[in-house]
């Protein structure tokens, strides 16, 4: 079947979407884990910990408990702000390819219907 210049743009709108969306997926996904690996740190730290060491530019520094634990809730405070944009652009996109798949559902079913 032949689509039209029109029909085939919306093909190719549709595809990029879809693209852009499966990288928002990995991005979302990589910020969860990265979220999970905060809980968990301030988890540890929950416990009142005498030493703390954290890593920084490839070494192990000692630290003081709170102000790793303040480190920690920014980050995870920056994390949860990403992913709140993110998962806002993923709804527009999946709104958006929602409807550019209705409309060339309508162009496939009107094209068969000619070519009857």
């Amino acid at each position: 079947m032949d689509l039209d210049a029109h029909s085939r743009h919306k093909v190719q709108e549709l595809q990029i979407l879809e693209q852009n969306l499966q990288s928002l997926l990995a991005q979302k996904q990589s910020i969860q884990m990265e979220q999970s690996e905060v809980e968990n740190a301030l988890e540890e730290l929950s416990g009142n910990p005498e030493e703390v060491y954290k890593v920084f530019s490839g070494i192990m520094v000692k630290s003081s408990a709170e102000r790793v634990k303040e480190e920690l809730k920014e980050k995870k405070k920056l994390l949860d702000l990403r992913l709140s944009s993110i998962e806002k652009q993923e709804n527009m996109m999946e709104s958006k390819a929602s409807g550019l798949r209705e409309e060339i559902s309508k162009i496939l079913e009107s094209a068969n219907k000619q070519n009857k």
